[in-house]
């Protein structure tokens, strides 16, 4: 039976993995679960509960917690987003660089203490804000990280020391870049890409929807079963085929606001495309603006890693996975 770990458990994507890994395993094994947080919602009742601990990730009684756990696969998906992290500049550094490091140095201690046997596989999560302009007509895998934003920044800072650390034998691990999640159920959070998420969600839901952006902005999306499928994928291949080279760029589907939004109509109609309000926002154009449009990520491809075909498709798994099947009214 696998012991997993997945750091920022609480949020979205944590608690799709979490919940997933209960029903089916991980890998073709049972699995206990450990979740870290600040907080969690109501776990399911037909799923074996994990064990949930809340704390500031930073703290380092969390990195200690973690490395005397000893989990054989570890998730870290903990972090401040985009925009908060662009906002608050300490603590965005506080939560993306400094945890991580302290975080990997007690996994290096519990694996110089246990004489080399202790090694466990760490799935960082990364984005595509690794990135920044002139960009290509789309990014391969050897395009060169130079992010435009602090969000970016720290998460290229992750990949080097998961690298790294990987390197020197004491963790096996790997970071994907994640595309924008989309469509993100629940309320808006801080990252300045939710309005992808709000321009679909709310109209489905009868609920107007705030457009900051104009309708030419391409961007690079996946959908939050995607994300889940990603995640497990990488814990489970082998990873000798990455080389020394231990990020990788995940696929998705590239799309313009507009093809967004055309999508939406054929899906829910007219009434539900009338509920998106155009209201430019330049602070978060111009995040935008720096951000990635569309990638040929031939090594994850390779690797066995898949996402949807379209943005209708990531509709309809929305409408699946929150909606119960059917647009409400």
């Amino acid at each position: 039976m696998k012991k997993v770990a997945i750091l920022g458990g609480g949020g979205m994507i944590g608690q799709k993995l979490a919940r997933h890994i209960a029903a089916n395993g991980l890998g073709g094994q049972e699995a206990t679960l450990h979740l870290h947080d600040i907080g969690f919602p109501p776990w399911p009742t037909d799923l074996p509960a994990p064990e949930e601990r809340t704390g500031d990730i930073a703290a380092p009684a969390e990195a200690e917690w973690l490395a005397a756990l000893a989990p054989d696969v570890i998730f870290h998906l903990a972090a401040v987003v985009s925009g908060e992290a662009e906002q608050d500049f300490e603590k965005g550094w506080r939560v993306n660089v400094d945890a991580l490091r302290r975080i990997l140095e007690a996994l290096r201690a519990a694996h110089e203490a246990s004489g080399g046997r202790y090694r466990p596989r760490f799935v960082f999560a990364s984005s595509i804000a690794v990135f920044g302009p002139p960009f290509p007509e789309k990014i391969g895998d050897d395009f060169l990280c130079a992010p435009q934003t602090s969000y970016g920044a720290q998460k290229a800072i992750g990949e080097l020391m998961v690298s790294d650390f990987s390197r020197k034998g004491f963790i096996d691990g790997i970071a994907i870049r994640l595309p924008t999640i989309c469509v993100r159920p629940g309320k808006p959070n801080k990252a300045a890409s939710g309005f992808f998420s709000s321009i679909i969600r709310e109209p489905l839901a009868g609920q107007e929807a705030v457009l900051p952006v104009p309708d030419t902005v391409r961007h690079w999306h996946a959908s939050p079963r995607a994300a889940v499928g990603f995640l497990t994928h990488a814990a489970t291949i082998d990873l000798a085929a990455l080389g020394s080279r231990r990020a990788l760029n995940m696929p998705g589907v590239s799309c313009t606001v507009v093809e967004q939004i055309e999508a939406l109509r054929r899906v829910a109609g007219e009434a539900a495309v009338a509920r998106i309000r155009r209201e430019p926002d330049p602070a978060i154009m111009a995040i935008v603006e720096g951000w990635p449009r569309d990638f040929a990520p031939e090594r994850a491809l390779a690797l066995g890693f898949r996402a949807e075909r379209d943005f209708e498709e990531i509709i309809r798994i929305h409408i699946e996975d929150e909606l119960g099947g059917a647009i409400p009214g």
